[in-house]
C-alpha cells in the first residue's frame, strides 16, 4: 500500500449499467506484508489517501494493508484500483455499525457516481436491492422476507439435512481421497439456495457456472457480464412461471409480488440474481472454516470432545476468519456530519471493514485469537443495519449442518498435500480455498 497525495473528490459522475451482483475484487499479486510507507500529507491539508490494491491472499492471514489502516487510525482516506477519487474508510467496530445503520449514509446516492471501488467493471444500477435505501429498500426485502424467517428454516433443515448427508456418505463410500469443495462444500450450499429459490435440478450447474463467473475478476468483465445477463434472462422466464402460482420459496413469492405489483418485474430478477449468487459465500466460508480444522488439528480434536462448543465456536469463526477480500459497497454521505471525530462533507464516499470491525480489541478481547468459548461474541460477519445480510439465516444454518458433519463423520480428518501447495481463489470477492483433498 502506498500513500498517495490528490485533490480530487469522493467520485465522479458516470451513466450507471449492471449489475450490484457483479462487484468483483480485481485482485492481483499475493501480499504477505503491508507496503504502506510513512504518512505524508494531502494536497487539500486533510488526511493523507493510500492506495489499497487489495492483492489477492492465501490461506487465512488477516490482510497486512488492512492491518495497516486499521493501524493508522479508526477513519482513513483510501483509493482502491479502479473509480475516481477517494473514500473514508471506517475500521472500529462503533463506527462501522453508526454509518451502516445512520440514514444520512446513503447507497442509493452511489448510483450515477464513478467511486473508488475493487471491480474493474462494477458500476451500480438504478434499482438494484443493493443500492436502495428505505422505504424502497423495506419494500424489496418484504417481498422475500417469508423465506428466510426462522420457520422457514426449520422447514427446510431437514431437507438440507438429507441433502448433506447424501453427499457425505457418497464420499465416505468412495474412500479417500477425496477433494471436500468439489464434493461437499460446493454441491450443498448451491442445492440448499436452488432449493430455496425453486430451480429445478436440471439447471443447477448452470447456476453454479454463472455464479463463479459473476463473483470472479479473473474471467474478463465480458465473461463476468455475459454470466450475470443469462442469470437474469433465466430468473425473468422463472418468474413469468412462477406468477400468482403461491409457493413458498423465493421465485414464487417473487412472482406473487410482481402480480399484486408490490414490486416490479426488474426488481424481482434483481433479488433473485442477488440470493443465488449468495449462496456462493457459504461454499468459500465453510472452505475456510474447514481448512482451519485440518491445519489446527487441536481445534477438530476440542470440538469432538466438547460438543456443546460448537455454536459458539462457529461464531468465532465467522468472526475471526478474514472471508472476503477488501470491502463491500460504499454509502455517500447525504450531509456534512462527524465519524471518530473527523469531519465527513456532503457527497463523499465511506466504506465500512467487517472484518477489520471484528478484530477491534475494545469489543472483542484478544481479537487475534481463536477463542472457541467466546462469549459475548457481537460479530458484525452478516452486516449490520438495513442491509444486513437477508440470507444471514440461511447460511448459519448451512454452516451448522456443515460444521457438524466435518467433525463427526470425518473424525481422522487431514490434509492429502502440504497446506503451501492448496490453491486459493484468484480475482474472487469471497476468499476461499480452490479445493481441499482430504485423507481419513
Amino acid at each position: 500500500m502506498r500513500n498517495e497525495t490528490t485533490t480530487k473528490g469522493p467520485g465522479a459522475t458516470q451513466a450507471g449499467c449492471p449489475a450490484e451482483a457483479a462487484g468483483t475484487s480485481g485482485a492481483g499479486t499475493t501480499a504477505t506484508t503491508s507496503t504502506l510507507p510513512a504518512t505524508t500529507g494531502a494536497a487539500d491539508g486533510g488526511p493523507s489517501v493510500h492506495f489499497w490494491p487489495v492483492s489477492d491472499l492465501t490461506g487465512v492471514d488477516f490482510d497486512p494493508d488492512l492491518a495497516a489502516l486499521m493501524r493508522e487510525g479508526p477513519l482513513t482516506r483510501i483509493r482502491l484500483p479502479n473509480g475516481e477519487g477517494w473514500a473514508w474508510l471506517a475500521t472500529r467496530y462503533d463506527d462501522v455499525r453508526m454509518v451502516t445503520n445512520d440514514p444520512r449514509f446513503s447507497r442509493k446516492a452511489v448510483v450515477g457516481n464513478d467511486v473508488t471501488r475493487l471491480a474493474p467493471h462494477f458500476i451500480p444500477v438504478d434499482g438494484a436491492v443493493g443500492f436502495e435505501d428505505p422505504p424502497d429498500h423495506t419494500r424489496l426485502r418484504r417481498s422475500v422476507a417469508a423465506a428466510f424467517t426462522t420457520r422457514a428454516m426449520d422447514r427446510l433443515r431437514g431437507r438440507a439435512q438429507d441433502m448433506l448427508d447424501g453427499l457425505v456418505d457418497g464420499v465416505l463410500r468412495d474412500g479417500p481421497p477425496a477433494d471436500l469443495v468439489e464434493r461437499v462444500l460446493a454441491p450443498f450450499p448451491l442445492a440448499v439456495v436452488c432449493e430455496l429459490m425453486g430451480v429445478p435440478e436440471r439447471d443447477r450447474p448452470r447456476m453454479h457456472e454463472w455464479t463463479a463467473l459473476i463473483l470472479s475478476s479473473s474471467h474478463g468483465a465480458e465473461r463476468s457480464e455475459q454470466a450475470r445477463t443469462a442469470m437474469c434472462d433465466y430468473f425473468a422466464e422463472l418468474l413469468k412461471q412462477r406468477r400468482g402460482t403461491g409457493g413458498e420459496d423465493v421465485t414464487g413469492l417473487l412472482g406473487t409480488a410482481v402480480a399484486d405489483g408490490e414490486i416490479t418485474e426488474s426488481e424481482a430478477v434483481g433479488l433473485a440474481l442477488l440470493v443465488q449468487i449468495g449462496g456462493e459465500a457459504v461454499t468459500n466460508n465453510t472452505g475456510n472454516m474447514a481448512y482451519i480444522l485440518l491445519t489446527r488439528p487441536e481445534l477438530h480434536a476440542r470440538l469432538r470432545r466438547e460438543p456443546g462448543l460448537r455454536t459458539s465456536a462457529m461464531d468465532e469463526l465467522l468472526r475471526w476468519i478474514p472471508h472476503r477480500n477488501g470491502v463491500g459497497l460504499c454509502r455517500i454521505a447525504t450531509e456534512d456530519l462527524t465519524v471518530a471525530g473527523q469531519d465527513v462533507r456532503k457527497g463523499e464516499a465511506v466504506y465500512v471493514s467487517y472484518l477489520a470491525a471484528n478484530r477491534d480489541p475494545d469489543v472483542f478481547p484478544d481479537p487475534e485469537e481463536i477463542r472457541l468459548d467466546r462469549s459475548p461474541n457481537p460479530h458484525v460477519s452478516f452486516g449490520y443495519g438495513p442491509h444486513y445480510c437477508i440470507g444471514g439465516l440461511l447460511a448459519r444454518l448451512e454452516t451448522e449442518l456443515i460444521f457438524s458433519a466435518l467433525i463427526d463423520r470425518f473424525p481422522g480428518m487431514r490434509l492429502a498435500v502440504p497446506s503451501e501447495e492448496l490453491r486459493w481463489r484468484p480475482g474472487a470477492l469471497i476468499r476461499g480455498p480452490e479445493g481441499l483433498p482430504v485423507i481419513w
